[in-house]
């Protein structure tokens, strides 16, 4: 896993203590353990959404709960209030990790709507509520997603010059969350700062996301199925890349947005090519109409994060799914 040279620089200032949103799901697990491998004391907060299995979520956690250094709250953001902020801290100084959210593009039409709503603007509104009663949060970091550009016609996607233009009800909730939290920090100066997550996959990922669908169709020789002709781009992020770069970015008070891109921009055709090779196993594929919400093209500009908080993904496409499968092949037994 990426090591933060920040990220222990923080821990040599004593700053130790860390709520993590969303903290039994596939990136929110992964930092919580990274966290807690860092000396971190940290406070998980998970509803356990029925989305996919909360079984899944409760053993993505399960070595978190073995660790001295954590507690989990069981409670829904978006309608029960997190306790006191100096009484849930013991008045230490804090740093939010916001990942909790409602995910997934294809379901977000519909009357699942409300569901979106709810988990990723109001429960954002009411997690930034409570952080100005706390005189001693250091910074919040949002999780927001590539989905707030939207279908972009120029790449790669700038987080100064690209205008968000959502494409899916999912982003506009995304977008909408963001926003909320760019504006507390402008009219009440709370210190936040959001990271843009492109395409993330690796160890954890939802079982509803592709590459996961994908190996465990493979596995049990069944299609998998490929919406669009195979010729569109994503960006793809390995989890601890994501990781490395959320920890980094703790270190920007002052509201900005970053990308966290993984420098892997392939068509879905040749991602399947570098996952059927990883696996050994000759995938069959069926090809069928693009689903509306699905954009043709992801790309991150990361040059504003590199420059501000020397971030830059290390970890190929071929190292990545490799390192997945195995999971996934370990996870299955």
């Amino acid at each position: 896993m990426p090591t933060s040279r920040i990220a222990i620089e923080y821990i040599e200032e004593k700053i130790l203590q860390y709520i993590v949103t969303g903290c039994a799901g596939f990136i929110g697990s992964t930092l919580t353990d990274l966290l807690l491998r860092e000396g971190g004391n940290v406070i998980g907060v998970d509803c356990f959404r029925n989305y996919y299995d909360p079984a899944i979520k409760r053993a993505y956690l399960s070595s978190a709960l073995e660790h001295d250094g954590f507690r989990l709250l069981e409670l829904d953001l978006s309608s029960q209030p997190l306790p006191d902020p100096v009484t849930l801290t013991d008045g230490e100084q804090f740093i939010v990790f916001h990942l909790a959210a409602q995910a997934g593009v294809r379901a977000s039409w519909g009357r699942d709507f409300n569901l979106y709503t709810r988990d990723n603007i109001n429960a954002t509104q009411n997690l930034l509520e409570w952080c100005l009663r706390a005189d001693n949060i250091k910074n919040l970091v949002f999780a927001s997603s590539s989905s707030v550009y939207g279908d972009a016609k120029e790449l790669p996607m700038h987080e100064d010059r690209t205008i968000p233009k959502p494409y899916s009800p999912y982003g506009v909730t995304k977008l909408a969350a963001e926003n909320l939290v760019s504006l507390y920090h402008a009219n009440y100066g709370l210190p936040t700062v959001s990271c843009r997550f492109f395409t993330v996959y690796g160890p954890r990922q939802r079982p509803d996301m592709a590459f996961n669908r994908f190996m465990t169709a493979g596995l049990q020789h069944k299609p998998i199925t490929i919406y669009g002709s195979g010729e569109q781009t994503r960006d793809f992020t390995f989890v601890e890349d994501i990781t490395d770069g959320l920890i980094k970015a703790q270190t920007i008070t002052n509201g900005e947005i970053f990308n966290l891109g993984g420098g892997n921009r392939v068509n879905m055709n040749h991602a399947l090519d570098t996952l059927q090779k990883v696996m050994g196993i000759k995938l069959d594929i069926v090809y069928e109409e693009s689903q509306q919400g699905d954009v043709k093209d992801t790309w991150a500009s990361t040059e504003k994060a590199k420059q501000q908080f020397d971030w830059t993904p290390s970890i190929l496409l071929e190292e990545g799914l490799r390192m997945e499968f195995e999971w996934l092949c370990a996870f299955l037994q």
